[in-house]
């Protein structure tokens, strides 16, 4: 192999994309070492990391090319070894011209000294950082300066960052196409109205705040009294919307995207409170190229009179009439008392008309009393659906597995806590020998011994989830 052209040699490194593959073959000869060494584009490293300045010169010295870098002290304890520093980010943008994407995890050492090294990358393009809570602000806008090209923006868990002129200025002067922002106790949702007509470029945007949002008196903590709000922003480019955990009772706040996006394909809305339907209605009317829905709803009180989630079938018959391109769908209710179906504002009847409107591939429903074995025989006429996931779907029995198993093309079925389904069920399955994948997870009546040669790959445990796992809530106090 040493005698094939370094041209040659580096074609095959770079169609190599396993680390340990790409470790154990610059590890065959000195001459593979180099040209590995040469053409790798991307690192991962973290507690295993020798922070020492010498050890950090050797290290990136030693892949000159770099483009991607991710730092990660997840588990780290004040017991390990001390992680990397100011000094680190120094030694990583002094041997690093190339670097193009930073991400940077549970870095407790790094603070704004550290980040203001990274504005002389000036390739950098796409920075992530997640619970970095020694940097503040400072430390962003001067990335934001310095870096002209970042197009990419994620700050996680970051307690230390606020809301000062670092977005106003992106909004200005930069070009950013995804921006994330989660559990920023700084960042308020309207704050974020600073971002001007930064809005006009972004294709990606989530925001999410976590606490005690599922109090049924909770107020959004980030509401500003006196607060200058302006909602005359722009945002047809916008493809890609998570909104989670926002109260948008009292004002309107980033509830505003929902009133002016035309282009979104994902959209994401995980217990958003303040929905208006006629809003949503609106929005999926719009926008036509809808390819991934999610919405995640827990009932509330509306017009004093009624108890159940913000949207009805009338929002379900927008969606199957409007956007012929939606092929994953998940629907979530939480809270919902499965004796009055009532406080889950859909019925069957409106989630069976859009999954036969519309070329839906993968489908979960969790928390949906209103699904009965008959919903199920209709499921099963759906010609593309492939993945289907049931999880605390209380009124499904093994008549239903009968039903799905007939479904055309279902290769994967999840089941997480439907306790109305026992291993005869499992034993409909089985027999078909149809399933790629089982995954059955906290229902009591499904044992080990009734999923075995269900499906040709399965997944088993006996084991409750909590409601903050199962419906995929994070409730964190603060």
């Amino acid at each position: 192999m040493e005698d094939l052209p370094e041209p040659l040699l580096a074609e095959i490194v770079k169609r190599i994309t396993q680390t340990s593959d790409l470790n154990s073959l610059s590890l065959v000869s000195k001459q593979l070492c180099t040209v590995e060494a040469e053409y790798r584009y991307a690192i991962r490293i973290g507690r295993g990391l020798n922070p020492s300045t010498e050890a950090l010169v050797s290290l990136f010295s030693r892949f000159p090319n770099l483009a991607k870098v991710e730092i990660d002290y997840s588990g780290w304890k004040s017991t390990d070894a001390e992680q990397l520093n100011n000094q680190g980010l120094y030694v990583l943008s002094s041997h690093c011209p190339s670097l193009s994407d930073l991400a940077l995890s549970f870095c407790s050492y790094i603070d704004d000294t550290g980040l203001g090294y990274l504005a002389d990358l000036k390739n950098l393009r796409s920075l992530r950082l997640n619970r970095a809570p020694a940097v503040t602000s400072t430390g962003i806008f001067r990335v934001v300066v310095g870096c002209r090209y970042l197009s990419v923006l994620y700050l996680v868990d970051c307690k230390a960052v606020d809301n000062r002129e670092w977005l106003e200025y992106f909004g200005r002067y930069g070009s950013l196409g995804e921006l994330v922002v989660k559990d920023c106790d700084g960042i308020s949702q309207y704050d974020l109205l600073k971002f001007g007509a930064g809005w006009a470029n972004l294709q990606k945007f989530e925001f999410e705040i976590n606490g005690d949002y599922f109090t049924l008196f909770a107020r959004d903590p980030s509401i500003v009294s006196g607060y200058p709000y302006s909602y005359d922003i722009c945002c047809d480019s916008l493809k890609d919307l998570r909104l989670a955990h926002i109260i948008t009772n009292e004002e309107i706040g980033l509830r505003f995207l929902l009133g002016k996006c035309k282009a979104l394909e994902t959209l994401y809305l995980e217990y958003v409170i303040g929905l208006h339907e006629n809003e949503m209605i609106s929005l999926f009317q719009r926008c036509s190229n809808l390819k991934i829905v999610s919405l995640r709803l827990r009932p509330l009180h509306y017009e004093d009179i009624e108890y159940r989630t913000a949207l009805t079938d009338a929002s379900l018959k927008a969606l199957a009439v409007s956007c012929p391109m939606l092929h994953v769908v998940e629907l979530t209710f939480a809270f919902c008392d499965p004796d009055w179906p009532t406080e889950i504002g859909f019925t069957q009847e409106g989630i069976l008309t859009l999954i036969q409107s519309c070329p839906i591939r993968a489908l979960l429903l969790n928390g949906a009393s209103i699904l009965y074995d008959e919903g199920m025989k209709c499921l099963s006429s759906s010609p593309l659906l492939e993945k289907l996931e049931l999880v605390d779907c209380c009124s499904i029995t093994d008549a239903g597995m009968n039903f799905i198993i007939q479904a055309p093309c279902l290769r994967s079925l999840t089941l997480r806590q439907c306790n109305k389904v026992t291993d005869n069920g499992m034993a409909e399955l089985a027999r078909s020998q149809k399933l790629e994948s089982l995954t059955v997870i906290g229902c009591r009546r499904i044992s080990l011994k009734g999923v075995r040669g269900a499906a040709k790959t399965v997944r088993y445990s006996a084991e409750f989830e909590s409601l903050e796992s199962l419906k995929a809530m994070n409730m964190n106090i603060k």
